[in-house]
């Protein structure tokens, strides 16, 4: 197990969110075959649809982005004007003109409501960090690797590009074997056949693992373990044939796509693993949390969000995917409507954020709810981020109303608010 420390995200309330990403290994100490046996002794769904879940960690300003109030007063509405998009009545940040383009393939939940906190947990998993410090809620990408059919010997069901939290992406009581592959760095090495090692000897390596696996039958007394194990082979398989290899290497793009991502590459890596068969996909850009600089900050992350989302938005529809892949991206809540007096900054506003969804076969072109004059609560249609999650889940073809047996045996939903948005089916 190769364990690569990522760059450290101090939020204002103390935490630091130092990401880890590992290969070759999905925590506790377990290799890929250990993960893919557990994995499997579970069960498994045939869905094959895919999700891509794009987190802005810290919390981005709504009023900025997809909710502008230009008639409120100056210390409210900010420095952004709205402009049209190509769907009539609808309005986003000038910031935004990519996205503007093209909203008939988008739509924006306008009335979200969160928690004061920052938590990556929330949106993941659909309970306030706080909550499932306890309750040990799974996140959507353990869920959708519980259920994957996961006949492909050679892709991880769940991939994280953004490492892996305590609280966000973890598989909670679905078990260790959930958690979420999370590939970079020096790390991708692991993918590759070891110097030396061809096709043939990794066959030979294979045998030998027989071999062992006939001695550990023998000194097993219990007569538990029988055959060679087929998940020491899974595993092998990975490796051998480079899917998610092939998947992360941005080389093997062509050079004026990998243009178009230069700068938000984790965009097209979240494309091409889909297109590989990953079930769920996560990823973040950049830190939101700007109690300061709040317009300084935005004029340089708003653009990068604007051509990340429409880039992949189109290339999914370009290759037939935007009925299988849905995406969703938001922040943990959204920041004060009133403009603070610390150099142009918002602070934390858990009444109301918004979030942005795509594809799944989810009904785009819209801006689902209304927030009042000054976007400080919601006006109509106030959803929660577990309705949103269920929505998302409905898309896959998952019935956000199922249990799993937690550790202690006892049932549970994976969402307490388990009913879609309607407007988007």
């Amino acid at each position: 197990m190769l364990t690569l420390w990522g760059k450290r995200q101090s939020f204002c309330d103390g935490i630091s969110r130092r990401n880890f990403l590992k290969i070759g290994a999905f925590g506790a100490g377990l290799s890929l075959a250990q993960m893919l046996r557990l994995r499997a002794a579970a069960g498994t769904s045939t869905s094959n649809k895919a999700a891509i879940m794009v987190y802005l960690p810290g919390g981005p300003p709504h009023l900025d982005m997809y909710d502008l109030k230009p008639d409120a007063p100056k210390e409210f509405r900010g420095e952004f004007k709205p402009i049209a998009t190509n769907v009539p009545g609808v309005q986003i940040c000038e910031l935004f003109p990519q996205q503007a383009r093209m909203w008939d393939k988008l739509a924006v939940l306008r009335s979200v409501v969160a928690v004061e906190e920052h938590s990556d947990s929330l949106v993941m998993t659909g309970y306030s960090e706080s909550t499932n410090r306890t309750a040990h809620h799974p996140s959507f990408g353990a869920v959708v690797s519980r259920l994957r059919q996961g006949s492909a010997n050679d892709v991880p069901s769940y991939v994280s590009l953004r490492g892996m939290t305590p609280y966000g992406t973890d598989a909670g009581y679905l078990g260790v074997a959930h958690r979420p592959f999370t590939p970079d760095g020096p790390g991708f090495e692991n993918l590759r056949l070891a110097s030396g090692i061809n096709a043939s000897r990794m066959a030979e390596r294979k045998s030998l693992l027989a071999h062992f696996d006939d001695v550990r039958r023998d000194i097993d007394a219990s007569g538990a373990m029988t055959g060679i194990d087929s998940f020491t082979s899974r595993a092998f398989d990975m490796i051998a044939s480079g899917a998610v290899r092939k998947a992360l290497d941005l080389s093997k793009e062509e050079p004026r796509s990998r243009d178009r991502y230069r700068g938000i590459e984790q965009f097209l890596m979240a494309r091409r693993l889909v297109e590989a068969g990953v079930g769920c996909v996560t990823l973040s850009i950049h830190g939101w949390d700007w109690h300061s600089s709040n317009f300084k900050a935005m004029r340089r992350q708003l653009p990068d969000v604007d051509r990340g989302i429409a880039n992949l938005i189109q290339d999914l529809h370009d290759r037939g995917l935007d009925k299988d892949v849905v995406t969703v991206m938001w922040g943990e809540f959204g920041r004060t409507p009133k403009i603070n007096n610390s150099d142009g900054g918002r602070d934390h506003w858990a009444p109301v954020m918004s979030a942005l969804v795509a594809g799944g076969g989810l009904k785009m072109g819209q801006a689902i709810g209304a927030t009042s004059a000054r976007a400080e609560y919601p006006k109509d249609r106030p959803v929660t981020v577990s309705q949103v999650l269920a929505t998302l889940y409905h898309a896959l073809g998952i019935d956000p109303a199922q249990t799993f047996p937690n550790g202690n045996g006892r049932p549970m939903y994976i969402l307490d608010d388990r009913e879609p948005i309607a407007e988007l089916m």
